[in-house]
């Protein structure tokens, strides 16, 4: 008895301490734009903070797919996956570079409607029907959010090329749970973080060098802060935590993250926040309540 007890409390104390992490980790993740605005205001190209936030990542997990050789087939995936991601977040770079981060912010966070249509088509994976309810929800936030009314002519191809970074991470998503779910979760994030590098390396050599090359050691600190403190370590705690607490409550804490998001653009850019901006915001954390016991609305 004494040791049941002994144990539910360490499990207890376990599951808080995971989702605790969860809830740092979607905070790492949402204060991106934070780094990637800085970096391109200091000349960097979008092609070059993209592969910095991708290639520490893949050099520090790389030796996680050291005995996974026989699953080459879901390596193969993870890598294409990834190749596609790199290239989507070259679009999301350019667009926090010009769009208001929180309207980027609900843009991207857009990304499970892209899972589920993906899922659907590659893999026949049809979608219950609180997930599509969610899905009109997120599609009403970001129509509120991105209306194409309420931005310059000159901004309209900004726009729509910013959906392009949730389109390949809903396609990661749909390979991490169709194709890589019998690999170590330390192996996905390594052969999804090796693809987008590769894919981005050649934009990088052939790029000009001071829009590559770290200037100063300001510019090498916020390439830091992006690769390491929100992308590497975020990733860790949220490959270990996460199965932890299951997708579900995995999938309803990490709606902090657009939060975070507007909290970066408010604090550290000193943008005004619409009142469309705020609704759109409401209804996408409110989809991810209402569909947190969907999988498809966690990427792990």
């Amino acid at each position: 008895m004494v040791n049941n007890s002994l144990s539910l409390r360490i499990s207890k104390k376990s599951s808080l301490m995971a989702g605790f992490g969860v809830i740092l980790a979607s905070i790492g993740f949402g204060i991106v734009p934070f780094f990637t605005r800085n970096l391109t205001d200091q000349g960097l190209s979008p092609q070059a903070i993209a592969f910095f936030r991708y290639a520490i990542t893949a050099f520090f997990l790389l030796p996680a797919l050291r005995g996974q050789i026989l699953a080459w087939k879901q390596i193969l995936w993870g890598i294409g996956g990834g190749s596609g991601m790199g290239l989507g977040w070259i679009c999301y770079v350019s667009a926090v570079k010009v769009l208001p981060i929180s309207t980027v912010g609900v843009l991207y966070m857009t990304y499970p409607v892209f899972t589920i249509l993906i899922s659907f088509f590659l893999f026949k994976e049809k979608a219950t029907r609180l997930a599509l309810l969610a899905s009109l929800m997120i599609i009403l936030a970001a129509f509120i959010a991105g209306n194409p009314m309420a931005f310059p002519s000159g901004q309209l191809h900004i726009l729509i090329i910013s959906l392009l970074a949730p389109i390949s991470f809903g396609f990661v998503i749909s390979i991490l749970v169709h194709r890589l779910s019998d690999i170590p979760p330390l192996s996905r994030v390594a052969c999804i973080s090796l693809g987008a590098t590769l894919m981005l390396s050649p934009l990088v050599v052939t790029a000009n060098f001071r829009e590559v090359i770290p200037q100063d050691f300001y510019v090498l600190g916020l390439i830091m802060g992006l690769s390491i403190g929100s992308a590497f370590i975020p990733q860790l705690i949220y490959t270990i935590a996460s199965p932890i607490i299951g997708t579900s409550r995995t999938s309803l804490l990490g709606s902090v993250e657009l939060p975070t998001m507007y909290a970066v653009s408010i604090i550290a850019f000193g943008e005004i926040l619409t009142k469309s901006q705020i609704i759109a915001c409401i209804l996408i954390v409110a989809a991810m309540v209402l569909a947190h016991k969907n999988r498809k609305f966690s990427p792990v």
